[in-house]
């Protein structure tokens, strides 16, 4: 309705411009104004409340279906397109996504795996195949690196690690937080990209010892490893990109914040029915 929309951008544009772009009455503006707000209208003032919420709540990065099924989980009865035109109308719109940067580089004199996984992203149950990759996250002290390991069935991060150096102890001490948390059994298929931190000797036989299937994508193809390059795809996009960190320690306070609160309890995926990592995990908790 041109009426609502003008009162939502008063505070941007004057009433006698946006009366005059959208042919619409300024008394009959100020009339709909002075007049009692109908039942359609509370409740659309009401969801729009939740809709901001839930805007912000999720980083600003949900579309409307996405806030849909975010709004119908916390109890909040409401259709779908109610909601995308509620957005549409007071210009609540989900951040655009920048294209991600791979930034681990193959070493050739290193020893590969094979790439066993060959993009089956899906299992039946947890902790029968880890992903893990590394990135780097930029600071005013300078670079904070960070590995992660993702458990396919519930797209969990089981384990992480952050250091000032991109190397082997990186990403064993992600091995390993994962592992104590985990407690494997052995044949369990760890999949990586052919990063040099990944193909050394040392964690290749840590991999050994655990009784783990090492498994790498193969040379320059991150579709190998989407899953892994996905989540950093997403962190980057609804954590980093939004603002630069002080310090590496402000840089880990607000990660660990987003993979143990965040990702792994309240955010919804797509790929799991709009569903939360630990909402699948207790699931098959309760039915195994």
């Amino acid at each position: 309705m041109k009426y609502a929309f003008i009162a939502s951008q008063q505070r941007q544009h004057s009433i006698s411009l946006m009366c005059r772009v959208l042919q619409a009455s300024r008394s009959g503006y100020y009339a709909w104004k002075a007049r009692p707000p109908t039942a359609r209208e509370r409740h659309d003032r009401a969801l729009l409340t939740h809709i901001r919420q839930a805007h912000e709540q999720n980083r600003q990065a949900y579309g409307y279906l996405k806030t849909w099924r975010a709004l119908n989980k916390a109890g909040v009865s409401c259709g779908k397109h109610r909601v995308a035109r509620l957005r549409r109308d007071h210009s609540i719109l989900a951040r655009r996504r920048r294209r991600f940067i791979a930034t681990t580089h193959s070493r050739p004199d290193l020893g590969h795996a094979p790439n066993i996984l060959r993009r089956r992203f899906r299992t039946a149950s947890p902790d029968q195949v880890w992903v893990g990759d590394v990135t780097f996250i930029a600071t005013r002290e300078g670079w904070l690196y960070l590995a992660v390991l993702i458990d396919l069935y519930a797209r969990s991060v089981v384990g992480w690690s952050m250091s000032t150096r991109n190397n082997t102890a990186l990403v064993k001490e992600a091995l390993e937080m994962a592992v104590d948390q985990r407690q494997p059994k052995p044949g369990l298929v760890h999949h990586s990209d052919q990063g040099q931190t990944y193909a050394a000797a040392t964690y290749r036989r840590r991999l050994a010892e655990l009784g783990m299937v090492s498994s790498m994508s193969r040379k320059g193809d991150c579709w190998d490893n989407a899953v892994a390059e996905s989540f950093f795809a997403t962190l980057k996009f609804e954590l980093v990109d939004r603002r630069v960190f002080a310090s590496r320690q402000a840089a880990r306070t607000a990660i660990f914040e987003y993979i143990e609160v965040f990702y792994n309890r309240q955010r919804i995926h797509q790929t799991l029915g709009y569903r939360t990592p630990l909402e699948v995990e207790e699931t098959y908790q309760a039915v195994a």
